[in-house]
């Protein structure tokens, strides 16, 4: 059984269609990257996936079962999330906001046990952030914030992880790391399904992409509107081609294979009032 899928996914905000005919069917084990342009509608997705937002049409379903039919804290257990944007208003420690992310299994007022602590401790040291334990939140930079927020969710122990941007505040160093960590949880099973910029760590690091990006169909009373929608969906290879970098990032680059690995290289922007066709490819599984 997947442990999430998505079928005719469709969402529109304030009666302007976002999200359209999103059909995606994930593994355990995936490394996922959702790439696309800015506002291709990337984090409206992971929210629609994570059931935080209401979807006008379609489903959405975790392990088989509509997702807005669970429990949020059954929800929590299967399911864990870093966001883009990170609002820390309250001075927690560090310790005590990754110990946040075994809340799902402890009942009101319950008190860690020995394996919570022992996760709790095994997520800092994962992330680089034991030293910081006893520090406030409020006193940490953007990069040691976002460290602190992926700890919360190793915490968790979720069997699947979406991230939203979680490399973009963090030095290359962390970020490789912050890679490396999530290609390994995959490889212990778990699924990740992360939304990236950079193109080509998302290349290095994903086993497949999905590419959002928007099209010009016609309503009924034949206007024409924009919407995002799935363009290809595959290995790097596959979706990282000439005609997708050109159409969709609005950039022309040389595409360099290394063993089972791709790259771009010599990157040139090219002008976006070139007139594209947008009409989705044919997905690759």
């Amino acid at each position: 059984m997947s442990p999430l899928s998505c079928t005719k996914l469709a969402f529109s905000f304030d009666k302007n269609p976002l999200l359209t005919d999103i059909n995606l069917d994930f593994k355990s084990g995936q490394f996922v990257g959702l790439i696309g342009a800015n506002g291709s509608g990337k984090s409206t997705l992971l929210q629609l996936l994570l059931g935080l937002i209401k979807q006008q049409s379609g489903t959405v379903n975790l392990n088989g079962v509509d997702i807005h039919a669970h429990k949020r804290r059954d929800i929590a257990k299967q399911l864990a999330f870093v966001p883009q944007s990170i609002e820390l208003p309250y001075a927690f420690t560090v310790q005590a906001l990754v110990a946040m992310g075994r809340n799902p299994y402890l009942g009101p007022f319950e008190l860690e046990t020995a394996e919570d602590s022992r996760l709790i401790q095994e997520a800092m040291l994962k992330t680089d952030i034991t030293h910081l334990r006893e520090r406030s939140v409020t006193t940490l930079s953007g990069g040691e914030k976002q460290r602190v927020i992926i700890a919360r969710a190793l915490a968790q122990q979720a069997a699947t992880i979406l991230l939203d941007e979680p490399i973009s505040s963090l030095d290359i160093c962390h970020q490789i790391e912050t890679l490396q960590l999530i290609q390994s949880l995959t490889q212990s099973g778990k699924l990740a399904i992360t939304a990236l910029h950079d193109l080509n760590l998302a290349a290095s690091y994903c086993d497949r992409l999905i590419l959002l990006g928007e099209t010009q169909p016609n309503d009924d009373s034949g206007r024409s509107h924009s919407s995002r929608t799935i363009i290809a969906d595959g290995t790097p290879e596959q979706v990282l081609n000439r005609e997708n970098l050109a159409k969709y990032f609005f950039i022309n680059a040389d595409i360099i294979k290394t063993d089972d690995k791709i790259s771009l290289a010599n990157i040139s922007p090219v002008k976006k009032h070139q007139d594209h066709d947008a009409k989705p490819l044919t997905n690759v599984q």
